[in-house]
Order: structure tokens, then C-alpha cells, then sequence
């Protein structure tokens, strides 16, 4: 569950457009193109290393719904900076925190939390602004959304499109927060609406979920969903409560997968779940039963390949016997069987809250998390940005230099039918040209050393011109599924 305070990288890039380099002339630097250049086998150790950007609440941005556009530019700007600088490759943008956009939609209104009024145009849009400035800094976008929380505070009168206004027999009061009812076929169709307008509009990287299902109970208090499952019932059903509530889900987590992997296969597709998917599992290890109080079976949308990866909240500290990271991650790691990824979530929001929580704990959680790679543990999500932003026991450094000193790509997804083909290059001088006839997501500079050759920079698909140091480097394509082509080596004198 993710615990709010309250509640408990490397390359210049250049806007210049694709390059159709024309074959350069015998006898001159420009000579060497493609069919020229010697092919060397190169890669590096893929890591996903991914930050969450909460926007309700305001936690991360923007930090005030009362600050002027400029503002909120400037504010995301400088984030983009900070993690670029921090050594992360992926951003977690929360899009849809309460039934709501932060986004230009023609389906769901404006987030309050950019005006501070529901429906209010901000004037510009934050995610078609992160998306191009996060890559041109080498940091992938993803899409976090929230499927079926509609109001975080329950007598709030949302903007027009709200779901709670046009179908406001779909929504339902349970504690402060209003909920749409995941049994209801509107809710569904409304989410599906929503992602397909997402990557049809939007350069995305990925479409991401938290841990909100159903929700977390309240002790005593039923989720009000009866009327809706008599109606399941009068129609023929004959599953329990528990197991409608479950299909429910299930239902909705299928149809993402395949509109989102008919539409773009190249969009990743994942889920962070509670930490704890049964108590028991594996065994010592205690809490929230999230299959039974949640109604959500990562082990069933695992089974069948309906998520690209898993980012299990593993939000205890790793002496806490009863929820141990080290179990916990082995477990995980086990469950993606090699058909998806594991990227354990980490509670950077704890940091300095108690004396279990020092930046030696968050080094010893990544180290656990690196410890399964051979098993599909390749990264880990960090909530949240907050002390990314205060820079919170120097935490920016720590990051930079002791967890992430290297550059690296986030792990490629999927198989594919035939390899990449390496980029088209054209060297004039010291200055390289790179194209390709494929969607990209960068190109790769590796330098040699004795053992081979190294990743050296990233560069971000946008920028089609590049000045290299005398030396000899090997020259990459990445494809948008984050497979890699043979290196091209290039000599600069």
C-alpha cells in the first residue's frame, strides 16, 4: 500500500528531424557508412530504475494547485533535471489520480490538483511536456493511472465528464473517498476509453497501475457494491462475492493488456501490487491479505500474461522479519517465471522516518533486488520523488553515486522475429549522423576496454548528430521494445 505522509542522464540531445544521409563520396571521412562499418557484439546490465510522480494530494507536483503555468513548468522541468542528474531511466507519471486528467481529455476533466478546480484548463499539458523533455533526457514516460478511484474526498462536486457526474449510479461512497464500482461494465469501458485515447494521443513508454483495486478496507464498513452483485446474480451468475469481486479485476487487467498491446506493442504494460499477495507467502511472512481484502491475483494476471512486469510494493525494511525484503523479493522474482519482469517498489518516503530507515537500507533493498536478475528481477520504482525534491540526507548524491554511477538502458521487453538493424551512420570529421528507419527509443555509445566494451552514453533517439572524441567507439540502435542492434565501430582521429 503506498503509505502517504499524511495517511499513517547522459547525452545532449537535438531537436533536429530525422537525417537521410545520402551515401557519402569515395575517398573522403564521409565515406564510411553503413555497409562499411565493422560489427561488434556489444550490451550491458539492463536496469529499470523508475521514480513515481504523484500529483494528488499535490505530494510531488505540482507542489501548489495555485502556482501560474510558468510555474508548473519550470517546476517540471527541473524534476526531469534532478532525476536525469539522480541516475534514473523512468518516470511513473500519475495521469488520472481521482477519475480525473492531467492531460488534455476529451473524456474526463482537468485534475483540480493543476488549478485547484476541477475541469479547469491549466493552460498547458504536463504530459505532453514531460514526455518531450523526459526524452530528451533519456527517461521513459509511463502512464500511471488509477482505474477506479473517483474522488479522494467524497463531497467534492467533480468537472463535467467526471464519471460521477455522467453516471453517477457507477460511483459510490466508501469512507472520505468516492469509488467507482469495478463491477459495473461502464467503469470498465470508461477505463478502456481512457487508455485507448492515451496511446493513440501520446508517445508513451507505458501504462502503469498502483495498488488501488478494491479498496482498502474499513474496518466494519462493507464495500457498498450489493446492488450490483444481486444484479450478477439475477442474471445467472453463481460465482461468491469474493470470487465476482476478483473476475471483476481480472476482467478489466485482460482487456488493458490487449487493447494496449493491439494498439502499441511496444507500450509496456504493468502492475504494482500490494507487497504481500497472501499471508504465508512465503512462508513467515505476515499482513494484509491482498487476493482476499483487495481482490487482486497478480499470480493469475502473471499466469496469464497480461502484465509485462510486476512492481511489487516491497515497502518494509529488510529487518522487519515479518515482512522481510529478502523473502519477499525471492518470492516475487520466482512468480515472473521468466515471462515478465520484476521491479520491486521501493518507500523512499520513509527515509529518516525511523532509524531502520538510512540510505544504507535503500543500498542494501537494490542490492537484494540486483541479487534475482537472473530470474527477472531487473530494477526497482521508487515512491516518491518528495525527498528526491528536499533532497532529504543528501539522498541525490547517494543515488548517483552509489546506486546508479552508470548509465544504463531499461530492460528490452518481449521477443522479436528478427534482430535490430544497426543505425545508418555517416561520420564527417569528428561529427556522427545517425538514422534509422525503425521507431527508436536512443542509440548506444560503447567505448572499448580490456574485457570489451562498455556503455559509455545514451543518446536520445531525437538527436540525429553527435561530436565524438577521438577513439574508437561502437555505435547502437535501440529499438522502441528496448532490444538492441550489433554495434557499428567508428574511429575519430
Amino acid at each position: 500500500m503506498r503509505l502517504l505522509p499524511s495517511l499513517l542522464l547522459l547525452a545532449a540531445c537535438s531537436e533536429a528531424p530525422p537525417l537521410r544521409q545520402p551515401p557519402a563520396p569515395s575517398g573522403s571521412d564521409a565515406s564510411q557508412s553503413d555497409p562499411g562499418f565493422e560489427q561488434v557484439q556489444v550490451g550491458h546490465e539492463r536496469e529499470l530504475r523508475g521514480i513515481w510522480l504523484t500529483t494528488v494530494w499535490n505530494i510531488d507536483f505540482p507542489t501548489s494547485s495555485s502556482m501560474s503555468q510558468s510555474a508548473q513548468r519550470e517546476e517540471l522541468l527541473e524534476i526531469l533535471d534532478t532525476v536525469q542528474a539522480a541516475g534514473f531511466n523512468a518516470i511513473f507519471f500519475q495521469v488520472r489520480p481521482e477519475g480525473d486528467a492531467v492531460y488534455a481529455s476529451s473524456i474526463e476533466p482537468w485534475s483540480r490538483f493543476l488549478s485547484g478546480t476541477s475541469g479547469q484548463d491549466p493552460g498547458y499539458d504536463p504530459l505532453e511536456l514531460i514526455l518531450q523533455e523526459g526524452h530528451a533526457r533519456n527517461l521513459e514516460v509511463h502512464a500511471w493511472i488509477n482505474p477506479y478511484r473517483a474522488k479522494v474526498t467524497a463531497s467534492l462536486t467533480m468537472g463535467a465528464g467526471h464519471i460521477s457526474v455522467t453516471h453517477p449510479e457507477a460511483v459510490v461512497t466508501y469512507g472520505n473517498n468516492a469509488w467507482m464500482d469495478p463491477g459495473q461494465e461502464v467503469v470498465q469501458d470508461r477505463l478502456i476509453d481512457v487508455i485507448e485515447d492515451l496511446v493513440t494521443r501520446y508517445d508513451l513508454d507505458g501504462i502503469h497501475f498502483d495498488d488501488y483495486f478494491y479498496p482498502y478496507p474499513i474496518s466494519g464498513t462493507p464495500f457498498p457494491d450489493s446492488a450490483t452483485y444481486s444484479a450478477y446474480q439475477s442474471g445467472g451468475g453463481t460465482l461468491s462475492l469474493e470470487d465476482w469481486r476478483r473476475d471483476n479485476v481480472n476482467i478489466m487487467v485482460q482487456r488493458v493488456h490487449e487493447v494496449v498491446r493491439d494498439l502499441d506493442p511496444t507500450v509496456r504494460f504493468g502492475i504494482s501490487p500490494f507487497g504481500i499477495y497472501r499471508p504465508g507467502q512465503p512462508p513467515g511472512i505476515l499482513g494484509l491479505d491482498a487476493y482476499a481484502a483487495l481482490y487482486a491475483d497478480p499470480v493469475h494476471w502473471s499466469e496469464q500474461g497480461w502484465v509485462d512486469y510486476l512492481a511489487p510494493q516491497l515497502y518494509w525494511p529488510s529487518t522487519q522479519t515479518n515482512q522481510a525484503f529478502s523473502p519477499l523479493i525471492d518470492w516475487w522474482s520466482d512468480l515472473g517465471d521468466g515471462r515478465h519482469h520484476t521491479f520491486a517498489g521501493l518507500y523512499l518516503s520513509q527515509l529518516g522516518e525511523t532509524s531502520a530507515w538510512t540510505l544504507d537500507e535503500f543500498e542494501i533493498q537494490t542490492t537484494l533486488s540486483a541479487a534475482h536478475r537472473s530470474r527477472g528481477s531487473k530494477g526497482n520504482i521508487w515512491f516518491s520523488y518528495r525527498p528526491i525534491h528536499t533532497d532529504r540526507q543528501e539522498v541525490r548524491d547517494f543515488l548517483a553515486t552509489r546506486i546508479y554511477p552508470q548509465p544504463a538502458l531499461t530492460p528490452a521487453f518481449g521477443d522479436r522475429s528478427s534482430p535490430v538493424e544497426p543505425p545508418r551512420l555517416v561520420l564527417e570529421g569528428a561529427t556522427l549522423s545517425l538514422d534509422h528507419d525503425d521507431p527508436l527509443r536512443a542509440f548506444g555509445i560503447y567505448a572499448p576496454t580490456d574485457a570489451g566494451w562498455d556503455l559509455h552514453q545514451i543518446v536520445p533517439a531525437s538527436n540525429h548528430n553527435l561530436d565524438l572524441a577521438p577513439g574508437r567507439w561502437a555505435v547502437t540502435a535501440v529499438h522502441r521494445d528496448g532490444h538492441e542492434s550489433v554495434g557499428l565501430v567508428v574511429e575519430i582521429e
